[in-house]
């Protein structure tokens, strides 16, 4: 597991690389989003009330009158052919995916218990049949779980998108080209290799590359998690999307777009989204075997009710298998884990790599961090004053702070900072002059304070 720390302000978006949300263990996902799966989910649920209310087995098992009046007995039929057309969409097409393939999963295995409820009750209203089996509200709450569950997991495989998100945004969207001893300002995606840019302090790092002169201390926390700055000299390497804090760089471009170090990352968190964890790899396993088991036992029932009883007979329990082997509790299940473990971890900061590892965690006993930055904040703060005789607290926090002002090092900033909580600090108006940074050793600065 990795745990990124981001800083500074977001300098425009930049789109992530692109992954396809296959999500193993429950068919594929492509082109369906996170709104796509909770809309359907809402209409199927207002749906599916009237539904189950209007259902003359929900009425018997609950014991009440099912409400009577001109064309209340097509209540459940219109709606369940409306849930199941609209609902059941994204699991028709998965499941038929997943025949094309010939590789049987819980797409599949939904789209058969939903298709055939769908037909078998229809039999039933249009009274073709001579059996009972007014499947409705089963269709109904069947598909309506099972976009509970998909809407669950596409929304925790959204929180953890937001952390791609998040890494691209550590780019500036501008650079500064130099050109025959002049800057131009052009867009990052324009930036080839043995480009030479200007990095203004404060500023971040537009590609990979090495400073061809000056020096500086960056700020590396985005990437490496240290909070403290770096000292980086001529020749030396520095990383798209770290900060220049007190110095101006001019730094020759070796690696830009997708072969940038940031853009690994990047990768790396889409790789651990697209991962299986052992639990879906049980859910696949389970799955494909659950089809074929409910295939061969309803068949099994069909030949041996059409001996010992009557077609009528065979044709319900086999209809009765096919809809009861949908798996209500695994569809449902496994999302809901994935979606607690993953906003969970994004919500803290954890970028999971590989989910199995999250599952192997259970049998680890000693757990080694990276203090700074890790269970750290990993930014500074004054946590004291020792003011000379004569200097108070405020008029020494508030002198500092003038005199750091226009510095980006985060320590200058931690001054800054308490400078503007302090009551007396922050009430003073001083400004400081003749300003220049030396790396490593902060900066003079002349104040007139008093």
């Amino acid at each position: 597991m990795s745990t990124p720390h981001h800083s500074g302000d977001h300098h425009g978006d930049h789109p992530a690389p692109e992954t396809d949300h296959h999500v193993h263990g429950h068919g594929e996902h492509a082109g369906h989003s996170t709104a796509m799966f909770r809309d359907r989910f809402w209409w199927s649920l207002i749906l599916s009330i009237p539904v189950v209310i209007f259902s003359p087995m929900v009425a018997h098992l609950l014991g009440y009158h099912l409400p009577a009046f001109p064309g209340s007995t097509w209540i459940p039929p219109v709606l369940g052919t409306i849930i199941f057309v609209y609902g059941g969409t994204p699991f028709l097409k998965g499941g038929w995916k997943e025949l094309k393939s010939r590789q049987p999963g819980m797409m599949l295995l939904i789209a058969m218990a939903i298709t055939v409820a769908f037909v078998a009750s229809w039999v039933t209203t249009l009274g073709l049949g001579g059996f009972d089996l007014d499947f409705w509200w089963e269709l109904a709450l069947l598909v309506t779980i099972m976009l509970l569950g998909h809407w669950l997991e596409m929304r925790a495989l959204g929180a953890a998108s937001s952390a791609l998100d998040a890494l691209a945004a550590l780019l500036p969207d501008e650079a500064e080209k130099v050109i025959d001893g002049t800057t131009r300002t052009v867009a990052i995606s324009e930036l080839v290799v043995d480009d030479v840019v200007l990095v203004r302090a404060g500023a971040r790092v537009p590609a990979d590359g090495t400073i061809l002169d000056g020096a500086a201390e960056f700020d590396e926390a985005m990437i490496t998690g240290e909070s403290r700055p770096v000292f980086r000299d001529t020749g030396d390497k520095v990383v798209a999307g770290t900060v220049a804090t007190d110095n101006t760089v001019r730094i020759r471009v070796e690696a830009t777009g997708g072969d940038t170090a940031l853009a690994g990352i990047q990768r790396m968190v889409a790789d651990a989204q697209e991962s299986s964890s052992r639990a879906q790899a049980l859910a696949d396993r389970a799955a494909a075997l659950l089809f074929w088991f409910a295939l061969i036992s309803a068949l099994i029932t069909a030949v041996v009710w059409t001996i010992i009883g009557s077609p009528d007979d065979a044709v319900v329990r086999t209809v009765t298998v096919l809809v009861i082997a949908c798996p209500h509790a695994l569809g449902l299940a496994i999302p809901l884990v994935i979606a607690i473990s993953s906003e969970r971890a994004a919500k803290s900061g954890v970028l999971i790599k590989d989910r199995m590892a999250l599952e192997r965690m259970r049998t680890i006993d000693v757990v080694l961090f990276d203090k700074t930055g890790t269970l750290t904040e990993g930014s500074h703060a004054v946590t004291g004053v020792a003011a000379a005789v004569g200097v108070t607290e405020g008029e020494l926090l508030a002198l500092a702070a003038a005199a750091e002002a226009d510095s980006e090092h985060p320590v200058a900033r931690a001054i800054v900072a308490a400078a503007a909580a302090h009551p007396e600090a922050s009430r003073r108006q001083i400004r400081a002059t003749g300003f220049s940074a030396a790396s490593g050793r902060g900066g003079p600065g002349h104040c007139r304070w008093r």
